[in-house]
């Protein structure tokens, strides 16, 4: 009987092992790789711990011991952050917002210094002021800037609209205090990747017209989200099994943030929950016909919307608002934002929402300034400064960004 407490240490070990074997397994079953990228071996591995992280940590949340967000924040915010000597790294509350400002230490070559507001990526599900740190930090020094990242609400805890409401609050309240950070108000940038992207351009054209704030010179939108209404362009039937971000794990992210039964998922990919007398308003800036035609190869099969369901739009007509679908302003409201420099990668089941929002900025005479990775694919910016685990294209990706807003 006194040898009855090893037994969770010896059966710990197998299931784990075990765990991980079906992980593998299900990675070369269902995994594309595409020739395009480079280090195929090194995604590859990191896919499979990707994997083995989310299914131990869905394991833990059945067990009722940690949520499956929780626990890949934890891990994720260990893999260790640059200490940079030439910043001053400030933690701060604006309200209840965690907030981590980035200040360069030397002298600027001008009175006041640029300013860039910074959006996490992460789905709503991952990501953190930890997790990001590197990039931010980079990003404040290469181009000598006061930054600002924001630590919103995210899942299981906070749903919509926690996120999009924590972002403008922020930015709000640091516009309001410039003189106080050393920034020139005219020349503030927002910034934001993946989720953050879509957060940046809700954030820049909610700000459209406030007399009362300083406004923003520039969005810089790193393979943004600006929509949820069509899954079916040709990126997301193209590289729906692309690392690291999958076409239902999109679905089920976007029911969980909405408010959404997962029963309705089917319906949200194949759009039979959009009216017809909706899609014929949006379909001029929604449709795949927007998406050049060398981006349509790859066994692309236009099929959308599907019959509509008329339960399933009552159940998620909150898709369409244009807190979730910032792409959805209307036309006043995009002829008055500032310059856009967007980035896309090949490889990306986000690359065509990108692209749909260069079209409908330059149809507005809105300034855009388009960066295409051949190579890239979605995440690759969170695995900037994490050696040995980054990629080419991470570096290409930073080195742009900082190239622009240099010239700002």
């Amino acid at each position: 009987m006194a040898a009855l407490w090893l037994v969770p240490l010896l059966v710990l070990p197998t299931f784990l092992l075990g765990v991980f074997v079906w992980v593998v397994f299900e990675h070369l079953r269902t995994a594309e790789i595409p020739s395009a990228l480079k280090h195929p071996a090194k995604m590859r591995f990191l896919h499979c711990v990707f994997l083995y992280t989310i299914t131990l940590g869905t394991i833990f949340e059945k067990l009722g011991i940690c949520s499956m967000p929780k626990f890949v924040r934890f891990l994720h915010d260990r893999m260790g952050r640059k200490k940079d000597l030439t910043l001053v790294v400030t933690n701060l509350r604006f309200g209840t917002i965690p907030v981590r400002l980035f200040q360069p230490k030397a002298a600027s070559s001008s009175p006041r210094r640029r300013g860039i507001i910074f959006y996490h990526g992460g789905g709503g599900v991952f990501g953190s002021l930890d997790c990001y740190h590197n990039v931010c930090s980079f990003l404040a020094q290469e181009t000598d800037s006061v930054l600002l990242m924001v630590g919103y609400r995210k899942l299981p805890d906070h749903r919509s609209p926690a996120m999009s409401q924590d972002c403008l609050a922020a930015s709000i309240h640091f516009l309001r205090r410039l003189e106080t950070y050393g920034v020139d108000p005219c020349r503030v940038v927002v910034c934001g990747e993946s989720v953050g992207g879509g957060l940046g351009a809700f954030v820049t054209q909610a700000l459209v017209g406030r007399s009362d704030l300083p406004s923003i010179r520039a969005q810089v939108l790193i393979y943004p989200v600006v929509q949820f209404i069509n899954l079916q362009l040709p990126s997301f039937q193209q590289n729906e099994h692309v690392p690291f971000l999958a076409r239902t794990f999109v679905v089920t992210n976007i029911c969980k943030y909405l408010s959404i039964d997962l029963s309705w998922q089917d319906a949200i990919l194949d759009g039979t929950f959009i009216p017809p007398d909706v899609w014929r308003k949006y379909r001029k800036w929604l449709s795949s016909d927007n998406i050049p035609e060398r981006f349509k190869g790859r066994g692309y099969q236009p099929r959308f919307p599907g019959p509509f369901n008329e339960t399933a739009y009552l159940e998620a007509k909150c898709i369409l608002d244009v807190e979730n679908s910032p792409l959805l302003t209307d036309d006043a409201t995009i002829a008055q934002l500032p310059q856009a420099f967007l980035v896309s990668c090949e490889n990306d089941i986000l690359r065509d929402d990108t692209l749909l929002y260069k079209k409908r900025l330059e149809d507005q005479g809105v300034r855009v300034t388009w960066y295409h990775v051949e190579d890239g694919f979605h995440a690759s910016l969170i695995l900037f400064g994490k050696k040995p685990f980054s990629f080419p294209c991470s570096q290409k990706i930073v080195d742009a960004v900082v190239s622009y807003i240099k010239g700002i």
